[in-house]
């Protein structure tokens, strides 16, 4: 296995070799990706070329096991190189997490036969893979999703609405959180995950205009009598679904705190170069206490942030329940991005508003992050919950 040539062990690798792999991450960044984000980020345009070099790097197989053909990264390595490539486009980093998240979901739930059969294919890019969750009525409140499937035979017809499903459009088998009985209760007993390929029945009706996260799809999807085979049930039992996601969230939460880091960091990294080059009143800008304090803040903020990614990157690779941990990675690092790029703007003044600059790409692309595997309302709510049932009386 190998990322640009850099052999590497499954899971804990040693900081060399860490060090080896990302530093064929940056090069590639910076050769590849850096000169053309401003083109496709600014014309809304899919990278096509881009994702099939993320494909031969790997990435599509960053977490999935050596033995069904991924490279086995740890989560701890994995954190290291979503933030360096959020810091040079943040969007880059979508294309590969729901992927990724549908792939842990295969991993940790899914039948001997359906590892083998479906592992490899997402650890190729053979099969682009997106995590169907959302609805027109359903977003935080998973169990108010009302897409149903009924087994008939040896098929599950599918019928229902999905929406904001990134890798909706480019990709071709998405996994969907569906209602195998709607009358359960409690509703997540009667919630199950199925992988559904493109085919009769299956529509994407529109592509999603976004304010940021540009270039990559985010599409709405129909199902009408939509047929699933039945071995495409992942764990193959019914009414595991919500259980499974919850599982598979730890990582895509870990993705975007990552995601929240290199935007806290660029920002950060543009405002210490622009303050020493731009004068105002005889001297540069970094030199005026007002905005020494605010690169003091932007600083804390992302080394804290950091932190807060390693520690629960740290708890997934050992094995631990882990959404508290992702949840506070995931609150305070997109927080850190939102906050960074908009002290970012200020500094850089009239040119941080200026396309000209990387600036309001941050700014566009920060919010995402407090949205993106469940809001930040939500998270301090798990956070809470997860407090007081860690430490009773």
């Amino acid at each position: 296995m190998s990322v640009s040539g850099v052999e590497t062990e499954t899971g804990a690798m040693s900081p060399e070799e860490e060090t080896q792999i990302i530093d064929s991450i940056n090069k590639w960044l910076e050769r590849d990706v850096r000169p053309h984000v401003k083109m496709f980020d600014h014309a809304d345009e899919y990278p096509h070329e881009i994702v099939e070099q993320m494909k031969e790097l790997g990435l599509f197989g960053a977490l999935i096991d050596p033995e069904y053909g991924g490279l086995g990264l740890s989560a701890s390595t994995y954190a290291k190189i979503v933030e360096v490539i959020a810091s040079v486009w943040m969007a880059l980093g979508g294309v590969f997490n729901s992927h990724l998240i549908v792939a842990v979901l295969v991993q940790r739930f899914g039948t001997e036969d359906q590892k083998r059969e479906f592992l490899p294919r997402f650890a190729s890019g053979e099969w682009r893979s997106g995590i169907g969750l959302t609805e027109p009525d359903a977003g935080t409140d998973l169990q108010g999703i009302r897409t149903r499937a009924r087994r008939e035979g040896d098929h599950y017809i599918v019928d229902g609405t999905k929406t904001w499903i990134t890798n909706s459009i480019e990709g071709n088998c998405l996994g969907i959180l569906v209602k195998t009985d709607p009358d359960a209760d409690p509703r997540h007993k009667g919630m199950s995950f199925l992988l559904a390929e493109k085919g009769e029945g299956f529509t994407v009706s529109r592509r999603l205009e976004k304010l940021g996260y540009k270039s990559i799809d985010s599409g709405e999807l129909v199902f009408e009598d939509y047929k699933v085979p039945a071995d495409r049930l992942i764990g193959g039992v019914e009414g595991q679904g919500f259980y499974q996601v919850a599982g598979g969230m730890e990582i895509g939460r870990i993705n975007v705190a990552s995601r929240g880091v290199g935007i806290a960091a660029a920002a950060l990294k543009d405002s210490i170069a622009y303050a020493q080059v731009r004068q105002t009143f005889g001297k540069p800008i970094c030199q005026h206490q007002a905005i020494q304090l605010k690169l003091a803040d932007m600083a804390t903020r992302v080394e804290a942030a950091r932190a807060l990614v390693v520690n629960a990157a740290r708890a997934y690779d050992a094995g631990l329940r882990c959404d508290m941990e992702a949840g506070m990675a995931k609150l305070f690092a997109s927080e850190a991005a939102v906050e960074n790029s908009l002290e970012a703007m200020r500094i850089h003044g009239g040119y941080g508003y200026s396309k000209e600059f990387d600036i309001e790409r941050y700014y566009r692309d920060a919010p995402l992050m407090c949205i993106g595997e469940g809001t930040n309302e939500i998270q301090r709510i798990i956070i809470s919950k997860q407090l007081v049932a860690r430490n009773p009386v």
